[in-house]
């Protein structure tokens, strides 16, 4: 498979953050976000085996993974053998996918955060995946403005969403403006700034 890194950090969103984390960041996406923040990852990557992979991340041995990108799912053959490995060994493990190819055959090794693209970002998720979500899942909408805060409160009134929903603004955006829209329209999501970010680390 196609790796971008393999890093060790705090989870900086969803429903782990604050967790120490391995991140293996595959490369290769579908996609191409206007605020993308790891355009890097669109492309390239080194070529790994599985062997490979297990014996960085068995070096560090941890108890959660996320599996990220880029967008991992593309890479979905290879990877399912992966996550059936860390399984195996009893890993907690997340995986972050745009939501624009069908994530259901990797629930049953790990947890699903789809990120739903709003207006600000160019590009569209598969609403219809949505209705996969389980509630050990959730759903990201990361938000520029006010249309993308009208689109997300649109997208949960119209569908039925299982999973906790959280409202990640782009980093360095009015978060201020995006909390008064949260609060006026009585979303039901958990607002989250990247943490990662915050306090400076990957």
């Amino acid at each position: 498979m196609k790796i971008a890194e393999i890093f060790r950090s705090l989870q900086g969103e969803g429903k782990n953050q604050g967790k120490p984390c391995l991140f293996i960041r595959l490369a290769g996406c579908n996609l191409d976000c206007t605020w993308c923040d790891t355009k890097s990852a669109r492309d390239g990557g080194i070529t790994m085996g599985l062997d490979a992979v297990l014996e960085q991340v068995w070096r560090v041995n941890p108890p959660y993974v996320c599996i990220t990108g880029g967008e991992p799912l593309v890479q979905a053959d290879a990877l399912e053998p992966l996550l059936a490995s860390l399984q195996k060994r009893g890993t907690k493990i997340d995986i972050e996918t745009n939501g624009t190819i069908d994530f259901s055959r990797m629930q049953q090794y790990a947890s699903v955060c789809m990120d739903v693209k709003c207006p600000s970002s160019g590009e569209q998720s598969d609403l219809t995946l949505l209705e996969k979500i389980r509630p050990q899942d959730s759903v990201k909408f990361v938000v520029n403005d006010e249309a993308d805060c009208r689109y997300a409160k649109e997208v949960m009134a119209s569908h039925r969403i299982a999973g906790e929903c959280f409202v990640s603004p782009v980093f360095g955006t009015d978060y201020t403006a995006i909390t008064k829209f949260i609060l006026m329209s009585n979303l039901p999501v958990r607002m989250q700034v990247q943490l990662h970010k915050v306090i400076g680390v990957k």
